[in-house]
């Protein structure tokens, strides 16, 4: 059994409407998925886990959130080397070019990126559901 960590922060809860569907898309094939806010997880524990799910809308001018999240990614950056790691969020303005960006930047620290970022504008509606249990099935699947 593959061990994952959803690792997200949500401002409307567009995002962590999104973390909640990916986990029980993850979820659905038996895997140990667990689901944490930014500011619960222990990044001390990072190694532990198969795969790594980070969630994050844009803000601002399309960046990470910067209170709270940038600063925890930054400093997960130099764990990432070979691990599976998956990006989601929403946008409400600028089309997700926050995400490509953010891709990049998991590429340069030598992650296993999973497909594209998952980019929902706004909250996820029915289909957007659908788009994260996905995302979080085909992730487990591929670990």
């Amino acid at each position: 059994m593959k061990k994952m960590a959803i690792i997200y922060w949500s401002g409307t809860g567009n995002t962590q409407a999104m973390a909640e569907a990916i986990a029980e898309g993850a979820k659905s094939g038996g895997d140990s998925v667990e689901l944490f806010e930014v500011e619960q997880f222990d990044n001390g524990t990072l190694a532990q886990y198969d795969g790594l799910l980070f969630g994050c809308p844009a803000m601002g001018d399309e960046v990470l959130e910067e209170g709270t999240y940038e600063p925890f990614f930054a400093e997960v950056e130099g764990s990432l080397k070979d691990k599976p790691v998956a990006l989601f969020g929403s946008y409400g303005w600028g089309g997700g070019a926050w995400m490509r960006e953010w891709e990049d930047r998991v590429k340069n620290d030598g992650a296993k990126l999973f497909g594209d970022g998952l980019a929902i504008e706004n909250a996820p509606d029915s289909d957007g559901v659908a788009a994260c249990q996905k995302l979080g099935k085909d992730f487990a699947a591929s670990l």
